[in-house]
């Protein structure tokens, strides 16, 4: 169980005080650890394991083809992940205004209702109808811009 501090106990002082404010936080302009910086943890199981990495996955694989099924399925997994969403397919109208935005909301919000598509995913797929809408809005202001420029 977690206590909160008391007071009693000395703070642990960063490694060098001066890199950090007042709240914790690194100051402006430390860019942290270096991009690749591996922790401290995945060191330690680097330095354990003692460069035998290759001999590992050959027994892993070995094991796998003799029939051992958590072996299989920890080569699998790491030969074809298992996907994390999968291909949704609904009839859209084309969007090429804001009013074809709404209809084919409309329609996404019907796949629902009829147990075509489940609300996340039709989460997705109205968040990229906002954004197409969005891009749809500001290239037919672009037009109307340009436009009224050609006038003056």
């Amino acid at each position: 169980m977690v206590t909160p501090y008391d007071g009693t106990a000395p703070m642990v002082e960063p490694r060098n005080p001066a890199e950090k404010s007042g709240d914790g936080r690194f100051k402006p302009g430390n860019p942290g650890k270096p991009k690749g910086a591996r922790s401290r943890v995945t060191r330690a199981i680097e330095d354990m394991l003692g460069g035998q990495h290759e001999a590992l996955t050959k027994a892993a694989i070995d094991k796998a083809l003799e029939g051992d099924t958590v072996a299989l399925r920890l080569c699998l997994d790491r030969l074809a992940p298992p996907r994390r969403d999968a291909p949704v397919s609904i009839e859209l109208p084309p969007v090429r205004s804001a009013a074809d935005a709404v209809e084919a909301s409309a329609a996404v919000l019907a796949a629902i209702s009829a147990g075509d598509i489940t609300p996340d995913e039709a989460g997705r797929v109205m968040a990229l109808l906002t954004a197409h809408k969005a891009i749809v809005e500001a290239g037919d202001l672009e037009r109307r811009i340009a436009a009224l420029e050609e006038k003056n």
